[in-house]
């Protein structure tokens, strides 16, 4: 009950900063509305433990004010991005809860990105472009720039970490270790770079394919694409002459009616289509180079047991700072998942140590 209290807390504190550096005073509104609704959900699990005063809520955690700083430093949206990724999450969890238990879902367990949504739509003053401008917002960092900075960087330090572990076990920390830790640096940060720029090209050829033949359907049978679109209302529990109406209104503004179709029925955003595929695979090059170099740096300078214990020093506080970093977006202990992320790091080191040792012995022999 004490985790789902300062979650709430941390959340009011969060939402509160979030309307404190927002321009548009409408969004700043909805934010402060969600800062107080969260704030009511902490005093209702205060109140369940039977304590009444609202000065027994906990302060804001440490993870709270490393987000708020970060948001500072890099821009709220960033911190947004964990927001909505958090309340994602735990509407997942109360929806499976409750299933387990055999108790009804009402739908008021859904994330507060509807919620949030539904707030701007019942502000007087709102207007399209308002409600645009705030979805575009969260779709810009629904995909989580910074957790993408913290797996780019922890993929390049484990790969290559154990890389250079099993070639200077196999030498013994000789030269050849800075040599190959290079060539993984470059082999590795080249290869998550094209992965990065196939994945994000195809996945927009795939949605304007997608987008295109719903235009052509939309063109060819407008019919049945109005009575698809009404179906897809009524399945969202609107009643079936409304439905129908709604379908037959959208329909009138074929641009519009594509844009609805795009979205409800395919479920592609198409402002997720404006990526850049060589932006998206600079940035994973060098994030990937960032975490790489780390175990190599020891080996620019010195040799042998001295740059493998530097090496191994050095990586294991990598690893521990991309742990930290990683409850961010967990909410669990710095400690727990800093030291848990040290001792697979190591562990995958010590394997590629070991066989590297053996295989040094065997040529030697």
């Amino acid at each position: 009950m004490n985790k789902n209290i300062q979650t709430e807390v941390d959340a009011c504190y969060l939402y509160e900063k979030l309307a404190d550096n927002e321009t548009d005073e409408t969004i700043a509104n909805v934010f402060r509305q969600m800062s107080e609704i969260e704030k009511s959900h902490a005093e209702a699990f205060l109140q369940k433990q039977k304590i009444q005063q609202e000065s027994l809520l906990p302060p804001p955690s440490f993870r709270a004010k490393v987000l708020n700083r970060i948001g500072k430093i890099f821009g709220y949206d960033y911190v947004l991005g964990v927001l909505m990724d958090t309340e994602k999450s735990i509407s997942i969890a109360v929806i499976n809860a409750k299933n387990k238990n055999k108790l009804p879902v009402t739908g008021a367990e859904t994330n507060h990105v509807t919620i949030l949504r539904s707030l701007l739509e019942r502000e007087a003053k709102v207007t399209g472009g308002n409600v645009a401008k705030f979805e575009s917002r969260h779709r810009s960092v629904g995909g989580n720039a910074l957790r993408a900075a913290v797996l780019g960087g922890n993929d390049g330090l484990v790969s290559n970490f154990s890389l250079v572990m099993g070639i200077a076990g196999a030498t013994e920390g000789g030269s050849a270790v800075l040599l190959a830790g290079v060539a993984g640096l470059l082999a590795g940060a080249l290869s998550m770079a094209l992965g990065e720029w196939i994945s994000v090209k195809s996945s927009q050829e795939l949605y304007e394919n997608q987008m295109q033949l719903e235009m052509d359907e939309l063109e060819t049978n407008p019919e049945g694409e109005e009575k698809e679109l009404a179906l897809i209302y009524m399945a969202k529990g609107i009643p079936e002459d409304q439905a129908h109406e709604m379908a037959a209104g959208i329909m009138n503004n074929k641009t519009e009616a594509h844009e609805v179709l795009v979205k409800e029925e395919l479920g592609i955003n198409p402002e997720e289509l404006k990526g850049s595929a060589m932006e998206a695979a600079i940035y994973s090059f060098i994030l990937f180079g960032i975490g790489a170099v780390i175990p190599v740096i020891p080996f620019m300078f010195t040799t042998g047991i001295t740059a493998i214990l530097i090496s191994v020093a050095a990586s294991a506080m990598g690893l521990f700072l991309i742990g930290s970093v990683i409850t961010l977006f967990t909410g669990k202990s710095i400690w727990y998942s800093g030291f848990r992320q040290v001792l697979f790091g190591l562990i995958a080191a010590a394997i590629t140590f070991g066989i590297g040792k053996l295989i040094g012995v065997s040529l030697a022999g």
